[in-house]
């Protein structure tokens, strides 16, 4: 295919889908839905002492969605939400001002860059990323003083 959109290595990695489906007892959970085009990635965690131990995925999304997850759930374990708030802006720089790729583990982003001219695709690049985040914020504050939580 000669679409830049769809690059035989995001195929692959849409194809491969590492960490497809749900975990069984999973620590937290979260959801992304872009509404643009009806794509939905709920991801399930299991986290010890702030670095992600396990991740599954369910993504019902586009190709490119479905690569990103299957990204996340290659060399996901081990990290920490800085980690991942840091390539969440690495990637934002790489799709609006033709930045470079994140640098290992993450470097497989390189197969986005066929998206970097179709800004409605960089959500779809995003998508996974965002419910990773949203899982592990569900997850502190589930694990915060029940008394602030009170509060919020």
């Amino acid at each position: 295919m000669s679409d830049p959109l769809y690059r035989k290595e995001l195929m692959r990695l849409a194809a491969d889908a590492i960490a497809a489906g749900r975990l069984a007892h999973p620590d937290a959970t979260g959801v992304a839905f872009n509404p643009a085009c009806g794509d939905r990635v709920t991801v399930d965690i299991n986290i010890e002492n702030g670095r992600i131990t396990a991740i599954a995925h369910e993504t019902k999304a586009c190709v490119i969605a479905q690569a990103s997850a299957s990204v996340l759930g290659k060399v996901l374990k081990g990290a920490q939400r800085t980690d991942l708030e840091a390539l969440q802006q690495r990637l934002l720089s790489m799709l609006k001002v033709q930045g470079e790729p994140p640098e290992p583990p993450y470097d497989a982003y390189s197969a986005f860059d066929g998206t970097v001219e179709y800004a409605g695709r960089h959500r779809c690049v995003l998508l996974p990323l965002e419910a990773v985040l949203a899982a592990i914020r569900s997850s502190e504050c589930e694990n915060s003083d029940p008394v602030l939580r009170q509060g919020q």
